[in-house]
């Protein structure tokens, strides 16, 4: 009988257990929480940084704007021109990332099923895979924008078309049924993106992974499982939702905790630059400014290391506790869970020596 999604829960908290803390490793967790950062799996309650309370010195009699007298001769296509550098250079950051992270979650797999973590001969061994989920992510992810346009555009287009957006208070029965209309459209559209893209990393990454097969392939055996066994899919699907908010609620709290942590320290440190600065006449020049930048990126690269390291047992928890529903479905993979036991190695031979000659008799005489 195959593990139910309640069933895979133990195995995959005791697995979660041995590899983190028999014994426990920082090195191994630190890769960990850099593997699983990287790969998409962090999870956390999430970090608002608020910087609306930062203000700058206003100049007396100034207006209240951020250098206008900077600002007033400057070219408007300079404007237009920095725009569109800072949107490229966004995607092809979001490019970059996610083909590391296709990469990083073949290295998170092999990492919590041997449970030991080794990036650089993951990363060199698994580009194979990690492009060929790369590619179906890049595409996946233009489909989706192409459904969002779909389903939200194409509606409020036509609402501006007919009029409805213009004189919104002669046509409030049909925006109001319209908008709940497109409210639940939008929110099954999710839904079913949100399924597609977990049942992919949690099924098919270890189909992929084990055999060298592409994505299609791996949704091609998987859509049999699923159709057959139905309930048990769907029952995976809403106990990890479950699992989910309640690590997300954990591990949010730890993360809060351990930020005020290190922001009180470093609230600290701040202040004290400013009125060190403040004391030796130093104002808020474009060095100043960009010290400050690269102080609060500094700061905010170690606070996400920090929630990644908090969050490092639901990195381990979850791969394996898909792996441990996946394996009674898959026999690949249950063969490298449950490896079959060596075989007792066979007793020694003594070699063969023949029994010693009777002695013989003495001579008469």
């Amino acid at each position: 009988m195959p593990f139910s999604a309640i069933d895979a829960m133990s195995p995959a908290f005791e697995h979660t257990k041995r590899q983190l803390l028999q014994p426990f490793r920082f090195g191994q967790w630190a890769r960990l929480a850099v593997v699983g950062l990287l790969a998409g799996e962090l999870s956390s309650g999430g970090c608002n940084t608020n910087y609306n309370n930062f203000n700058l010195p206003q100049h007396p009699g100034g207006t209240g704007h951020f250098l206008p007298s900077g600002l007033a001769g400057t070219n408007p296509a300079l404007f237009a021109a920095l725009i569109v550098v800072i949107v490229v250079a966004a995607l092809v950051l979001s490019v970059v990332l996610m083909y590391i992270s296709s990469v990083m979650r073949f290295i998170l797999f092999d990492s919590v099923l041997a449970m030991e973590c080794h990036i650089r001969q993951g990363w060199s061994r698994r580009q194979g895979p990690g492009w060929n989920l790369f590619v179906w992510k890049l595409l996946f992810t233009l489909a989706t924008f192409a459904a969002m346009i779909v389903v939200v555009g194409i509606p409020v287009g036509f609402a501006f078309v007919v009029g409805w957006l213009k004189e919104p208070r002669e046509h409030v029965l049909a925006l109001v049924l319209g908008g709940i209309l497109l409210f639940f459209t939008f929110f099954i559209l999710i839904i079913a993106i949100s399924v597609i893209y977990v049942l992919t990393k949690d099924f098919v990454v270890p189909q992929m992974a084990l055999e060298d097969i592409g994505v299609m392939e791996g949704w091609r055996r998987l859509w049999p499982m699923m159709k057959a066994e139905k309930g048990g899919y769907a029952a995976y699907v809403g106990m990890k939702i479950v699992l989910a908010i309640g690590a997300a609620i954990i591990l949010g709290i730890a993360s809060i905790i351990g930020i005020l942590i290190i922001m009180i320290p470093a609230a600290a440190v701040a202040i004290a630059a400013v009125l060190a600065g403040k004391a030796a006449g130093l104002g808020w020049t474009f060095s100043t400014i960009a010290l400050a930048v690269v102080a609060g990126c500094a700061l905010l690269v170690v606070l996400i290391f920090v929630i990644a390291l908090i969050s490092v047992p639901a990195i381990v928890f979850f791969p394996a506790y898909s792996m441990y529903f996946f394996a009674a479905r898959y026999p690949a993979l249950s063969t490298m869970l449950y490896p079959p036991p060596a075989a007792p190695a066979a007793p020694e031979v003594p070699p063969y020596e023949p029994p010693p000659l009777p002695p013989e008799p003495a001579p008469i005489g």
